[in-house]
């Protein structure tokens, strides 16, 4: 999100003898209080109250497929119907296809035991995809590994072979802490508020069974780090069990709820075809950005939704965002 600060005054005329009211002088950061100048010397004759009004700008990043699950790329803003928090935005300040972003991407790799029946292909798919998909002096990846703990093998960059190395140093074994490497990538990595006048699209991708069994986080505050750092989840899960187990609910749950996809491989060749999806995706997505309608900087939860007009038309997109704090 984008918050921008104005200002504006209510010049206030006191009949002349009355006490002298105080000026508010105080503005956060980037806000600009415009002046009235008096008639004369005499302040004590006039005063200006400031008021100041915080204007938040939402930007949300979403997809548009048909019946078939194919990406619909020909849409604009009249296709679709937006709610932020029940209700119509105050206004529409942009909407457009979004295919050249910048992409800071999180490879996190499940290292747990429970994971290694397909580790060594596993890594090797995503080397794939990161050499697919990563555009030098454009685009930069991190890899993370994660057991019981989460370690960051390759910080940012554009460089695939370093990439390469980060994810073959990666070893396999231990317990599985996913949603602590969820929060710490997304606070950590990804949480790049300086960067507001420069878009990034930013992207998790998650290769684990989801059964986490060691985390000091919880999954809801998981998904509320990736809302406020404005990060999609993409999961895909590395049971080949056949069935819907409790941690396939939950790489779903995470990917939902920040507008990403979950993937339920169930051999090699379809993880390929996973990665191929996301790479896709990441290339075919709308942006739009509004002021919502009563807005308050309070801290609270909104919700999204967005819904095509057109008929055999679905919109994925995350679910909410946290206001900002005053």
């Amino acid at each position: 999100m984008k918050y921008i600060g104005r200002a504006f005054c209510l010049a206030m005329v006191l009949a002349t003898g009355l006490p002298l009211l105080a000026q508010s002088n105080y503005a956060p950061t980037g806000a600009a209080i415009a002046s009235v100048p008096s008639n004369g010397p005499d302040q004590s004759a006039d005063s200006i109250l400031t008021i100041k009004k915080r204007v938040s700008e939402v930007n949300v990043l979403f997809i548009a497929t048909d019946r078939h699950g194919k990406f619909v790329r020909n849409l604009n803003q009249n296709d679709f119907t937006i709610l932020d928090d029940k209700k119509p935005p105050e206004s529409i300040v942009d909407f457009r296809r979004e295919i050249d972003l910048p992409l800071e991407l999180g490879l996190l790799i499940d290292t747990s035991g429970s994971v290694r029946t397909r580790f060594d292909f596993e890594q090797a798919a995503a080397v794939s995809f990161l050499t697919q998909t990563l555009r030098a002096g454009f685009d930069k990846a991190f890899v993370m590994g994660f057991s019981s703990h989460s370690q960051v093998s390759q910080d940012f960059t554009d460089n695939v072979s370093l990439l390469q190395t980060g994810v073959q140093s990666l070893k396999d074994g231990g317990g599985t802490a996913l949603y602590d490497a969820i929060y710490h990538a997304c606070r950590d990595k990804l949480n790049n508020k300086d960067e507001a006048d420069r878009p990034v699209r930013h992207a998790i991708i998650v290769i684990s069974d989801g059964e986490d069994n060691q985390s000091e986080v919880s999954r809801t505050q998981a998904i509320e780090m990736a809302q406020r750092a404005d990060v999609i989840i993409y999961a895909i899960s590395t049971d080949d069990s056949g069935l819907i187990l409790r941690g396939d609910k939950a790489l779903q749950q995470l990917a939902d709820a920040t507008g990403g996809r979950a993937f339920f491989p169930f051999n090699n060749k379809d993880i390929t075809h996973s990665f191929s999806a996301i790479e896709d995706e990441l290339r075919s997505q709308y942006v739009i950005s509004y002021r919502p309608a009563d807005f308050d900087a309070d801290g609270r939860y909104r919700s999204i939704e967005i819904t095509a007009l057109k008929k055999d038309l679905q919109v994925r997109a995350r679910l909410g965002y946290y206001a900002p704090r005053q």
